[in-house]
């Protein structure tokens, strides 16, 4: 079976679809996702991420990009200066979480009033 071909199965205690959402599943990720994909196709470098994700630490941003960049959802380019600039961009697979994590970001802005109510 092809690596496209397989599945994962959430229910598995072994299977790797459960590290995979506990990953995209932050609020950082979500955050980067967004500000990533509405500068497509235009890079965006890390103080820039920094500034427009508001409460982020260096050292959050930092792995979170690294994550994403291990699991093919960004590039990230370094420009040869002193001190390195570093740029990122999302690969047409981080592409693909845009519309899923924006209906999911959706949602909560929606209802939070509904659950702070509940929370209460």
């Amino acid at each position: 079976m092809t690596p496209s071909a397989r599945r994962g199965d959430l229910f598995d205690p072994a299977c790797p679809t459960r590290r995979l959402l506990d990953r995209i599943g932050t609020k950082w990720f979500s955050m980067a996702v967004k500000v990533l994909s509405e500068a497509e196709p235009d890079e965006v470098g890390f103080a820039e991420l920094r500034r427009r994700i508001p409460g982020i630490s260096q050292k959050m941003l930092s792995s979170t990009l690294q994550s994403m960049a291990a699991d093919g959802l960004l590039t990230r380019r370094v420009e040869a200066t002193n001190p390195p600039r570093v740029h990122y961009r999302l690969t047409e697979l981080g592409l693909s979480l845009d519309a899923p994590l924006a209906a999911v970001r959706a949602w909560a802005e929606e209802h939070m009033a509904e659950i702070d109510a509940a929370a209460g």
